[in-house]
């Protein structure tokens, strides 16, 4: 039976594409790195100072926060390889992201009801199902890349992804702070009622424009028809894939490097604010201003990342910022006085974007040309980097429970980030060339 080829390089479907960064960054920002992190240390409070119970056991706030986001990314790790296997095999990958969307945007309305300690196990488990859908998605969205534009646009849309997602979330970051600074003008009785209601917005946020990117992606580029039975079929997808995977040593390489570079890189993209606040004792206004500008360098950084990549090619420039996310870490440790943690915000900014949207185009450059399986593939490269996440947070949050000081944690995280460093290393780089992509990026 002959496979269908999908329309490539049409506009409006990339554009659809890159809307759902557009839709779930806002999750990121408010959730995970700014509002939501501030409100939980407010309020995850009790007359011992920062020690809570939890479900029977005594832990400190922040190292609860953290062991959640572990096990979030633990369970998607998880379950995401059958489901993409399943939803290869039936065509159907759409399908399965709606699910995780609307599973993660609800959990952040959720969060409305976390309104004092007495709900910390509804908060920690809607921060938990908000985690599950936003990683959950991730998987069978990058794996449309490959079916909507050619190769030599990878990099550049890629890169556009996460830079509309950084204006978007930064937009309606702009709108939630002005809600929360004048609460009572918007009819809210506390400050705290209104932080609670910027949680609805992003639940509705994330959900509303997933509807732009639903209407204009492929439902069934590859025209595939399911017969018998769906769960052994997708365990067969996959094992196939898994044998593809075994055969490549330079996908396995990267995905051994991508490992530990990504299990830095996202530590710090959910921790920043508990070392702001745990560490500098930086105020709640001064830490979400920072991340704030964080999102708008990043969208700088995930720009130019595309545009160097062109001119030397992938592997050189993700070696380059591996190179200074060691040093980040290494100055994280010697920080004293807040405008060092504002210079380096920017420095992070600049390599965070840049680092995440090259990371997965290096990937989807690597994968097998005649593949029609890219959702199976993609669950291999988001348990890699949902695994690294739980590896990275939790080993975070551990340095920091026996050594009583973040500093350290910050010191394995450049330990993290120089093996991948060498691992990324020997990764051949045939497929990882300069491209003419530039005009995409416009």
């Amino acid at each position: 039976m002959a496979v269908a080829i999908p329309q490539l390089n049409n506009t409006r479907i990339v554009r659809a594409w890159c809307m759902y960064d557009w839709a779930n960054s806002v999750y990121s920002l408010v959730i995970t790195s700014a509002i939501f992190p501030v409100y939980y240390k407010s309020i995850a409070v009790t007359e011992n100072g920062d020690l809570v119970q939890f479900l029977g056991f005594s832990v400190n706030n922040s190292v609860l926060y953290t062991y959640s986001l572990s096990f979030s990314f633990l369970i998607v790790a998880l379950i995401l390889p059958l489901l993409s296997g399943m939803a290869d095999y039936a065509g159907n990958k759409k399908a399965y992201m709606k699910v995780f969307v609307g599973m993660g945007s609800l959990a952040c309305m959720g969060l409305y009801f976390f309104r004092d300690i007495s709900d910390l196990e509804w908060g920690i488990f809607c921060s938990i199902v908000a985690s599950m859908g936003y990683s959950g998605s991730l998987v069978f969205y990058d794996a449309f890349l490959p079916e909507i534009v050619t190769i030599d646009r990878y990099d550049a849309t890629s890169a556009r992804g996460y830079s509309m997602g950084y204006y978007g979330s930064v937009i309606l970051m702009v709108v939630c702070l002005f809600i929360i600074t004048y609460f009572d003008s918007f009819g809210f009785g506390t400050e705290g009622d209104a932080v609670r209601f910027t949680f609805l917005l992003v639940g509705l946020w994330w959900m509303g424009f997933s509807m732009i990117t639903f209407r204009y992606v492929p439902e069934n580029p590859y025209g595939r028809k399911a017969t018998g039975n769906i769960w052994t079929k997708g365990y067969a997808e996959l094992l196939k894939v898994w044998q593809s995977l075994k055969a490549s040593p330079n996908l396995k390489k990267y995905l051994a490097a991508f490992f530990f570079f990504n299990m830095g890189v996202q530590t710090v993209m959910y921790l920043a604010t508990l070392f702001g606040t745990d560490v500098l004792h930086l105020e709640s206004s001064k830490l979400i201003m920072t991340i704030l500008f964080i999102q708008l360098v990043a969208s700088a950084g995930a720009w130019l990342s595309a545009k160097f990549s062109a001119v030397y090619g992938n592997k050189s420039v993700l070696l380059t910022m591996i190179g200074i996310w060691v040093v980040v870490c290494l100055a994280a440790y010697f920080i004293l006085i807040e405008y060092q943690f504002y210079a380096l915000a920017f420095v992070v900014g600049m390599i965070m974007g840049g680092v995440q949207s090259l990371a997965r185009a290096t990937y989807t450059k690597l994968i097998p040309e005649n593949t029609i399986d890219h959702a199976s593939y993609f669950s291999f490269f988001d348990v890699t980097y949902n695994l690294s996440i739980v590896f990275g947070t939790f080993s975070f949050g551990l340095i920091n429970q026996l050594t009583g000081s973040m500093r350290n944690s910050a010191l394995v995280l450049a330990v993290f980030f120089v093996i991948g460093m060498f691992m990324l290393i020997l990764v051949k780089s045939e497929n990882l060339k300069r491209t003419n992509s530039e005009d995409v990026l416009l």
